[in-house]
């Protein structure tokens, strides 16, 4: 029975200590018998003078002898303590939940009482709202990842400059070489990073993101790394995982890889070199299995000659270099990705909204120095302010305005215009067999929006097999 007892009392010990609440017990007479380091802490008390006291002399106007001997319980119960009782004078509210507790005859043996800490409860309370978010976070990113897999089929273009590209992604895929990817602000260049991940013998593996830019220096240690529990003021519980153990065996993409400060970069040589990480706090190296792909919009050249890139560094990051094309030296592509993002809004929005054609003239010759970015953006601005079916030029912003004008000789750059829509349509007909519906879908207009472009571009039309109702389609 003793033994029993013994055991119990251990139990009941390790109980206590896990507890962020306060206990304390009292005999039938009002005399404490046991109380918790918490509650201990909470009054500003050691435990050997709080033991074997009255709880009077602890707490003045305590219940738990009105508890014992009129033998009633309460719950959640607010209690005030008075002052100078407590370690805190900001801190001397509690809700504590008392009971009497007797035995198998009746008698009274103890009285007992559960103290919830205003702060403490709002701190634990705090903490759970920080990882619920913390994991709603993660939850997002990973839906988005999950319907943002971008593969080189889904990349819009057909010019010659992006189908090369598209070629050097496919081959670099094959591999598993750091890859560098350099160019404009707006190119794609996390786009690429996408597919040529979804390309590789890595796609069922994680691909990890993060950009080295917008994240500050101070933290961009054990963002990359990971900490080890205790590692620093505020570290989790447990310590977390970095982004090089989150991607361990599938891809990391480092976005803005010229931003990152050179006390970084000489660790992430380390990474590369020995394939393991050493996280914040930590003694033990981890060993990780990564791809590394990296992205610029920086001169790394330049850089490594001023001193402000590692020049080894670069070195390891440049196995193979894709530099993306910027818009302006593509132009033939903007009809396309000015249809693919107007199918995307008229997708989301249920709308049915096209382009004029003095609309894509005029986005023809603007300079793109944002690149997709600001293609993507001028078109949701006119999507929001055109008020019928179709942007006009009326309804870009007013630097487009000037961008419409007749030339000289007449209406050539209409038939420029012309010309390259009928080369995207031939295209997309070619693509999708001659079926019209397919066509006028992937343009985000109705079929027959589609049917009088055919008209007026000239592409000869018969019946088609693919379309039930025999409309025309091209030859």
């Amino acid at each position: 029975m003793k033994i029993e007892q013994e055991r119990y009392r251990y139990i009941f010990d390790e109980v206590l200590r896990m507890s962020d609440d306060g206990f304390i017990v009292v005999n039938e007479s009002g005399v404490v018998t046991d109380i918790n380091e918490q509650y201990c802490e909470f009054l500003g008390m050691p435990k050997e003078e709080i033991v074997g006291f009255h709880i009077f002399k602890v707490i003045p106007n305590s219940k738990m002898l009105d508890i014992v001997t009129k033998r009633y319980s309460e719950e959640l119960a607010l209690h005030v303590y008075n002052p100078g009782k407590t370690k805190r004078e900001d801190d001397n509210m509690v809700l504590v939940s008392r009971s009497c507790v007797t035995d198998e005859d009746g008698q009274v043996v103890a009285g007992v009482a559960q103290v919830r800490f205003r702060l403490r409860a709002m701190s634990s309370a705090k903490r759970l709202i920080q990882e619920h978010a913390e994991l709603d976070f993660y939850r997002e990113a990973y839906h988005d990842a999950s319907n943002n897999r971008f593969n080189f089929s889904s990349i819009v273009g057909s010019s010659r400059e992006i189908q090369n590209k598209k070629r050097e992604g496919l081959r670099a895929a094959k591999t598993n070489f750091p890859i560098l990817l350099t160019g404009e602000t707006g190119t794609g260049k996390e786009v690429f990073a996408q597919a040529i991940h979804n390309a590789s013998a890595r796609a069922d593996k994680p691909m990890v993101s993060i950009n080295c830019a917008a994240i500050p220096s101070e933290l961009l240690e054990s963002e990359l790394f990971g900490y080890t529990d205790g590692a620093f003021t505020g570290a989790k519980k447990g310590g977390k995982k970095g982004k090089f153990q989150l991607a361990d065996g599938g891809t990391i993409f480092l976005d803005e890889i010229g931003d990152m400060p050179l006390a970084m970069q000489a660790k992430i040589l380390r990474v590369l070199q020995e394939q393991e990480v050493e996280p914040v706090g930590g003694t033990d190296p981890v060993p990780v299995d990564v791809r590394v792909i990296s992205a610029t919009r920086q001169d790394l050249i330049r850089m490594t000659e001023e001193g402000s890139f590692r020049e080894d560094l670069y070195y390891r990051l440049n196995v193979i270099n894709i530099e993306l094309t910027p818009l302006r030296e593509r132009r033939e592509d903007i009809p396309e990705l000015s249809y693919y993002f107007l199918k995307r809004l008229n997708q989301e929005y249920k709308g049915a909204v096209s382009f004029s054609a003095d609309v894509i003239e005029a986005l023809m010759e603007h300079p793109w120095r944002g690149n997709l970015r600001e293609l993507d953006n001028v078109i949701k601005c006119a999507y929001a302010t055109c008020d019928g079916l179709t942007i006009d030029v009326s309804d870009l912003p007013s630097k487009f305005a000037s961008n419409v004008q007749m030339n000289p000789q007449g209406r050539k750059l209409y038939e420029m215009l012309d010309d390259y829509e009928r080369r995207v349509i031939v295209q997309a007909l070619v693509r999708n067999k001659g079926n019209c519906r397919k066509v006028a879908d992937d343009f985000g207009i109705h079929r027959s929006a589609l049917y009088k472009k055919l008209a007026k571009l000239g592409i000869e039309t018969q019946k088609c097999v693919h379309e039930p109702e025999g409309l025309p389609c091209a030859k």
